[in-house]
């Protein structure tokens, strides 16, 4: 593949996955650690949940502006340090049983978190061709899958046979190796800061306020990155509640006395889905387009989704965790491919900003939704229905608008360029 001719795409393939590896380990050990020191608590679990999400509607304002106007590279390595110290921190707190204070550390660590992916999806779109962004997009849900194939089991593991304190030792050193990797690249100044040279102490809230607002309004300005960005408040709702559904699935209806050894086996079967539907994702979106493996894959998802909660068999319930793995890359594909492609790499950072909040919203509304309604108002089964109730919302929103805009941007492209050749 021509992308790993690419030195400066290697070490930042590398560092992304050192890094997220590690946190799938930590969060996975950190559940499996909730659930066990407080079984009869489920709340906990869910409370972790949402302490990985809500951060962004604090930090949402400044993330996407700084990653346009400082250096997006110092951003993304200071990040990656920073929790790493963060992650030391939380050991001591996890040590002595301070489970406030080890949330208020989640809290912190997943804040700075936020402000890594816009500097490193504007870093990943400064060294790329425009060609190259599905393919880019496609080897990330490839590198999804593999998390998803052993993540899950890794994190059990790391807890099962070091503990907490080990896994989230694993945890704090695949961020100092990202760190490291990123530290090592080299970008040329204008993929660094391509919007003049900047330091912190040149911002104020004033230009921060007016930064952002700016990202609002290249939204608003181009209608189907407007259509695409406002689905991600429902992609949220989908997140939030599937991040806690399957262990929830096994721990109070397939398999309360084993859930241990089949939430893992979830993630491994839907992330056999995604190895498979990575590799057909590119030659399935140039032949279809991308609207509609867009939104036929949405309207799959929303009644596989039923199917799930009705599903009282762990056979067929990990059969179908491979369909929707396969459906889902694809779809991912797209929304990743599609980003860089609709926004210059200057407003990257600022549109970045705003698809987060949305995000993160929805997602926390439907963990707050679950931490109270569950187990006492509403069944697994019901959660299940909620979510594709979700899903069929956007996705009944973007076979309404998707086409028309869709191909109204192809046009103008196509016009463009154009004008632009010579004669």
């Amino acid at each position: 593949m021509e992308l790993f001719r690419n030195s400066i795409f290697v070490r930042m393939f590398l560092a992304t996955f050192a890094s997220q590896l590690g946190t799938m380990v930590g969060t996975m050990a950190f559940a499996f650690y909730l659930i066990d020191r407080f079984s009869n608590q489920p709340v906990y679990a869910t409370v972790a949940e949402m302490m990985y999400s809500l951060p962004t509607l604090v930090v949402f304002l400044f993330i996407g502006v700084l990653a346009d106007r400082l250096d997006r590279k110092r951003i993304a390595v200071y990040s990656d340090w920073i929790r790493a110290g963060l992650s030391l921190v939380l050991l001591v707190a996890i040590h002595e049983d301070w489970i406030i204070a080890a949330f208020a550390l989640l809290f912190l660590r997943s804040a700075i978190s936020k402000f890594f992916a816009p500097a490193e999806m504007s870093l990943l779109q400064g060294i790329m061709k425009p060609e190259q962004y599905v393919q880019a997009s496609s080897l990330n849900m490839s590198i999804m899958g593999v998390f998803m194939l052993f993540g899950m089991s890794m994190g059990s593991a790391a807890y099962y046979y070091l503990g907490i304190e080990g896994a989230i030792i694993i945890d704090t050193a695949s961020f100092i190796i990202s760190g490291i990797l990123l530290a090592f690249c080299h970008f040329p100044p204008h993929v660094r800061q391509p919007n003049g040279k900047m330091k912190l102490k040149d911002l104020n809230l004033k230009s921060i306020i007016s930064d952002f607002g700016m990202g609002f309004k290249y939204i608003v300005r181009y209608r189907l990155l407007l259509a695409i960005v406002l689905g991600f408040f429902f992609f949220g709702i989908v997140n939030g509640v599937f991040s806690i559904l399957p262990l929830f699935t096994m721990k109070y209806k397939l398999s309360p006395d084993q859930y241990q050894i089949y939430t893992p086996l979830v993630m491994v079967f839907l992330g056999i889905g995604y190895l498979v539907g990575s590799a057909i994702s590119t030659p399935l979106i140039k032949k279809a387009g991308k609207v509609i493996v867009l939104i036929t894959g949405l309207f799959l998802i929303g009644v596989f989704t039923i199917f799930l909660g009705s599903f009282g068999s762990i056979q067929l319930y990990l059969g179908m965790m491979v369909l929707l793995g396969i459906i889902l890359a694809p779809i991912n594909v797209v929304l990743g491919g599609w980003m860089p492609e609709l926004v210059e790499p200057q407003s990257m950072g600022r549109v970045s900003a705003w698809i987060e909040p949305l995000s993160t919203a929805g997602q926390a509304i439907a963990l707050g939704f679950v931490a109270i309604a569950f187990p006492t108002l509403v069944s697994v089964t019901a959660l299940y229905w909620i979510l594709a109730v979700s899903i069929f919302i956007v996705s009944v929103y973007y076979l309404l608008v998707l086409p028309s805009l869709s191909r109204k941007h192809q046009y103008e492209t196509k016009t463009e360029m154009k004008a632009e050749m010579p004669g």
